[in-house]
């Protein structure tokens, strides 16, 4: 496959898009990457494109100990850390999650997994988690007949004001209203 400008903007920008769709082959290394892969970019005279690993391990390259596109899940590292994050917000949703303690656990620095993150899903791993919240809030108003105060403190927020206001932001109406939506006549 030719090298084009955009293909090569597309490795400049560690693009995560095209990883296992494509596969770098570096010339001068003999190391073959995932179009993201963080290690140093090739001058483009060194770079051959693959829409296989096994194309590309069959050219003679091996595959790169960073970025690890042998890896059965076939996923670059950005790509495994958000799925980590995700992993984190939905099962301690009720934490204090700051992303400083995020970074920590995933031994990663706040830059780079809010970066990251907001590469790949287009918004904060905070916006995230407030989404997560109060996803879990509408399921806990539909469900069960728990106040206000304690589904406010399952999901994370230990201000029911400040709970309110964000579920009415994002929701468009106060968790009072949106439990009558669910109560039966």
């Amino acid at each position: 496959m030719e090298v084009t400008d955009e293909l090569y903007e597309t490795l400049k920008r560690r693009d995560a898009k095209f990883d296992g769709r494509l596969y770098v082959g570096i010339v001068s290394t003999g190391i073959v990457c995932f179009p993201s892969c963080r290690s140093r970019l090739p001058r483009r005279e060194n770079v051959r494109v693959y829409t296989s690993l096994e194309d590309a391990l069959r050219a003679g390259f091996r595959p790169c100990k960073r970025c690890k596109p042998d890896n059965p899940e076939r996923r670059s590292p950005d790509a495994q850390v958000v799925n980590r994050v995700y992993s984190i917000l939905n099962s301690r949703c009720h934490e204090n999650l700051t992303l400083a303690l995020l970074a920590d656990q995933l031994h990663v620095s706040p830059y780079h997994l809010q970066k990251t993150f907001k590469r790949f899903v287009g918004v904060s791993p905070a916006v995230e988690l407030q989404a997560i919240r109060v996803q879990r809030a509408k399921e806990l108003l539909e469900t069960t007949d728990s106040p206000i105060r304690d589904v406010a403190l399952k999901v994370g927020y230990h201000s029911v004001s400040h709970f309110s206001t964000l579920f009415h932001k994002r929701v468009g109406v106060c968790p009072n209203d949106y439990r009558s939506l669910f109560q039966t006549k």
